[in-house]
């Protein structure tokens, strides 16, 4: 069943690949750098021909802009959160190390609007520790955070501070209940639901910087919920996260392939839901094992 599973997740993803290099995010569409990184890490996990994701790579590069970053578009460069894909996708291809490099020191550079914290706020996290953003001049959320935080792991930044940061910064936005939403603990004293996606990023991004004991009420939440998990961001995300905890559920595949056969219903997925899901269905430790061989060495 995995080798089928993983044949049909790796068709539908080529079918999105542009002549020009990178992939789309829907079918018909143009070049998107989020869907071309993430497909770049889902088919070079399994063994894909190395020129088709080269061409993908070199695409990527040409969206970056001087200072390092790569946003969304090219219309909206305030958006950057793409910037730590790009870092994932360019990794162990030397040819790529000048990019990546700049990518690296962008973010180091790089942070959200943060402010001392107020002791009349309504907000419950604390409101000075530095992440990253979505979009330029706007506070630090989860989601881009914790990506900011895994492009840093596997550049040899682990222990840079901007990683520590990130790292008190997420358990500091942990649900005391366990999970994440997308930032907020507690609004007007209220706290927030866990979301799965948002969890399981966070449990992903914090492997190897947090202590189990730290996220344990985090791991127990995913694992009560993933069983009945079906749209395939938060399905991913989370078998992602759970992996990378050594908490991978026996039933894997078939939660994967309950998810992709919800298409008929929904429609098709985005690229980048198609390649979660085909790095959830490989990696088996989580993202970090797949870009590492067994001896901790990058690979190149």
């Amino acid at each position: 069943m995995k080798d089928n599973l993983i044949s049909r997740l790796r068709n539908l993803l080529l079918q999105r690949e542009l002549t020009t290099g990178g992939f789309q995010e829907q079918p018909g569409g143009d070049f998107r750098p989020d869907a071309t990184a993430w497909s770049i890490l889902a088919l070079a996990a399994n063994g894909d021909d190395n020129k088709s994701i080269d061409h993908s790579r070199q695409r990527l590069a040409k969206e970056q802009k001087e200072d390092g970053r790569v946003s969304i578009t090219a219309d909206y460069p305030e958006a950057f959160w793409p910037t730590a894909l790009a870092v994932l996708a360019w990794q162990g291809d030397a040819a790529f190390k000048e990019v990546q490099l700049k990518a690296v020191h962008f973010l180091i550079n790089t942070a959200g609007l943060h402010w001392p914290r107020q002791e009349n706020s309504p907000l419950g996290h604390d409101t000075s520790i530095s992440g990253w953003p979505w979009v330029n001049a706007t506070h630090s959320w989860v989601e881009p955070t914790a990506l900011a935080l895994l492009a840093l792991s596997i550049s040899d930044k682990a222990d840079h501070l901007r990683a520590r940061q990130a790292t008190r910064m997420l358990l500091d936005r942990q649900l005391t209940s366990g999970g994440w939403n997308y930032g907020n603990t507690r609004v007007y004293g209220q706290e927030l639901r866990p979301m799965p996606a948002s969890t399981g990023l966070a449990l992903q991004a914090l492997a190897g910087h947090a202590k189990q004991v730290e996220v344990e009420q985090s791991l127990v939440y995913l694992e009560s919920i993933i069983d009945n998990t079906r749209t395939p961001f938060s399905l991913a995300w989370g078998l992602l996260g759970l992996s990378a905890w050594k908490k991978r559920p026996r039933n894997v595949m078939d939660l994967i392939a309950a998810s992709l056969d919800r298409q008929h219903i929904l429609g098709d997925y985005p690229t980048t839901h198609l390649s979660l899901l085909l790095l959830a269905a490989t990696a088996e430790d989580g993202l970090l094992g797949l870009m590492t061989d067994r001896k901790g060495q990058h690979l190149d």
